[in-house]
């Protein structure tokens, strides 16, 4: 079973680009706003670094989601694209103080706080400007995942995050300054998350820590669990939509949220992951000593999961129908790491094939680099081919 494509409109259009099909994404859309509509106090804010292209951005803004951001480029995009300043949401360990005070410019919603160097930093920089800075505190919960190693974020070993241990300090810290108030706890476990215990261990967690915070009369109104869904990438037709209502119900049954508390998610990859493709274009089919390749012309500079992450992407011809055969696929790119699979079969391959390799509307695009000398891939959307 193969994605379908607009072939007739891919002819004509120069390789590799990426393609989003925006039905999907709308679909995905409504099923978010549906399945987390039905629990009171839950608000979604898409998080930016898992696509910034500015018309997936407007389609997005347009759900009525928020805002994650972790720069203030980040910021700057979401605001151009239509987002409300009230529903951005700022993360980051280094934000710098250019960033700092754009975002207290925009009077975004709240600068997730990552440190108490960065809290002071916060705290002078809204001084300046007479302002009051809403401000929670990103928790490292150590809490594992299980998910590759370079996307688990919530051990006590990663850079992110405050050591619950230093958490009712900070709290404490902060009442006493003049230009940030408290609102919040954040927490982030990491990416790519497909078993539902992960997220019910943070639960587990966070109820422990609201518990501890109380005890000692300290009030919580917004409580930030990150994002971390991950999404199919074995089966992309077969699954184009995550599994939004576990999701939200895991945490609605396992989270014990106070009276008038807000339930804060940041969905990145889940949003946007299925609805994007990278096309590309067959320049060789090479028999080697002991294996064929299909060399197309897409490289590891437009799409670098696999050869960062070693991470699987269905790969599809979808120009051909004839009988399928055994490829490594791979780029151009001066770099023994620019393969996108290893003893692939896909249908027999010539050149000038299109090549669609699947689930890559999340850390596609915006990964991409011009190492080599090489032109940024476009994107477009379903629109913009008819």
């Amino acid at each position: 079973m193969k994605g379908v494509f607009p072939l007739d409109k891919f002819k004509d259009t120069e390789t590799p680009f990426y393609y989003y099909d925006t039905t999907l994404l709308r679909d995905t859309l409504r099923t978010i706003n549906r399945e987390a509509g039905k629990y009171e106090g839950f608000c979604v804010h898409y998080a930016v670094k898992a696509n910034a292209n500015p018309k997936i951005l407007n389609v997005i803004c347009q759900s009525g989601l928020g805002a994650d951001c972790v720069s203030g480029g980040e910021i700057m995009a979401s605001v151009n694209a239509g987002f409300m300043p009230g529903k951005i949401v700022f993360a980051g360990v280094g934000k710098s103080d250019r960033e700092i005070n754009y975002a207290l410019d925009k009077d975004i919603f709240c600068f997730n706080v990552e440190s108490v160097p960065e809290l002071d930093v916060i705290n002078e920089l809204a001084g300046r400007k007479g302002k009051v800075a809403r401000v929670a505190f990103r928790i490292n919960p150590n809490v594992g995942a299980h998910t590759h190693a370079n996307i688990t974020t919530g051990l006590a070993e990663n850079k992110f995050g405050i050591a619950m241990e230093d958490m009712e300090g900070i709290i404490e810290k902060a009442g006493s300054m003049d230009n940030v108030e408290f609102i919040g706890l954040h927490f982030h476990i990491g990416s790519q998350i497909l078993d539902m215990g992960d997220f019910v261990a943070l639960c587990n967690r966070i109820n422990d820590l609201q518990s501890q915070l109380e005890s000692h009369h300290i009030a919580v109104k917004h409580i930030n669990v990150g994002g971390g869904l991950g999404i199919d990438y074995t089966h992309p037709n077969k699954v184009p939509v995550p599994d939004f209502k576990s999701y939200f119900e895991t945490y609605a049954r396992h989270l014990r949220l106070r009276k008038g508390q807000m339930l804060h998610f940041e969905l990145g990859r889940s949003v946007v992951g299925q609805c994007g493709s990278l096309i590309s274009r067959v320049l060789y089919v090479k028999q080697g000593a002991v294996k064929k390749f299909a060399i197309i012309d897409a490289g590891m500079t437009d799409l670098i999961r696999p050869a960062l992450y070693q991470a699987y992407h269905k790969i599809e011809n979808i120009s051909s129908d004839e009988p399928t055969t055994t490829y490594d696929v791979v780029g151009p790119i001066c770099e023994s790491s620019d393969v996108f699979a290893k003893a692939v079969d896909i249908n027999g391959c010539h050149r000038g094939d299109l090549i669609a390799i699947r689930s890559a509307g999340a850390y596609g695009e915006i990964m991409a680099s011009q190492y080599n000398c090489r032109p940024l891939p476009k994107g477009y959307i379903a629109e913009d081919l008819q």
